[in-house]
């Protein structure tokens, strides 16, 4: 409590001040993701400016570079919180307690539905490609993180094989790739596909038969 004073000597009572709220480095660095995994989607590494990263945030540019470091350790962290999300979802689909049939259909389906749902996401995968994986190569913390992804798949096709209802011989990095494939075309090309075919890709009953057909597609190509 501060006592406020007149010019002549008279008590005017007393105020409360407001204490400074404490900086939260957390929710601050959560925020700069949230805005920096836009702008690099939308206009890459080259295109994506650090004013308006800072500008969207409220924060300045001084503080993103105390973060981060700089642009491009901005960009690897955006890389980094991307493939740990899904990852993190991942995770929380207990596949394990599913028949295998089920949980490859489950996989599937969760995949298709992620990457359309994070177009996001796909840019930006689409941009790494664009540098030939450099900053990604980069990121241990990313190369670990699909680890568990690979080992999900062959848990799955594993028990799939001991149950009679997959074929043997197949490597589940490849049939992770295949299955990434067919969902990430889905998203990188609509606009085009849908363009050059005359069709609306992202109707409903569009996107619903799709969906199916990948499913379908991957769920007869293992089984036995």
């Amino acid at each position: 409590m501060n006592e406020l004073v007149q010019p002549n000597g008279v008590s005017m009572g007393t105020t409360r001040t407001t204490p400074a709220r404490a900086y939260d480095a957390a929710r601050s660095m959560a925020d700069i993701l949230k805005v920096a995994t836009a702008e690099f989607a939308d206009k890459g590494l080259s295109g994506a400016r650090i004013d308006e990263i800072a500008a969207a945030t409220r924060t300045s540019k001084r503080m993103i570079y105390y973060h981060f470091g700089s642009k491009e350790g901005l960009y690897l962290a955006v890389l980094e919180a991307s493939y740990q999300r899904i990852r993190d979802i991942e995770t929380g689909l207990h596949l394990e307690d599913l028949a295998p049939e089920d949980a490859l259909r489950k996989l599937v389906a969760f995949t298709f539905d992620y990457q359309h749902d994070n177009e996001d996401f796909i840019r930006l995968v689409m941009n790494e490609n664009m540098h030939r994986g450099e900053y990604l190569a980069q990121s241990k913390t990313i190369q670990q993180l699909n680890v568990p992804a690979i080992n999900a798949v062959q848990r799955v096709y594993e028990r799939g094989v001991q149950a009679g209802v997959f074929r043997q011989g197949l490597d589940p990095t490849d049939l992770h790739m295949s299955i990434s494939a067919l969902c990430f075309f889905n998203v990188a090309n609509r606009h085009t596909f849908s363009l050059i075919f005359k069709r609306d890709l992202e109707a409903p009953a569009a996107l619903r038969a799709r969906r199916d057909s990948i499913v379908e597609m991957i769920v007869r190509f293992v089984r036995k």
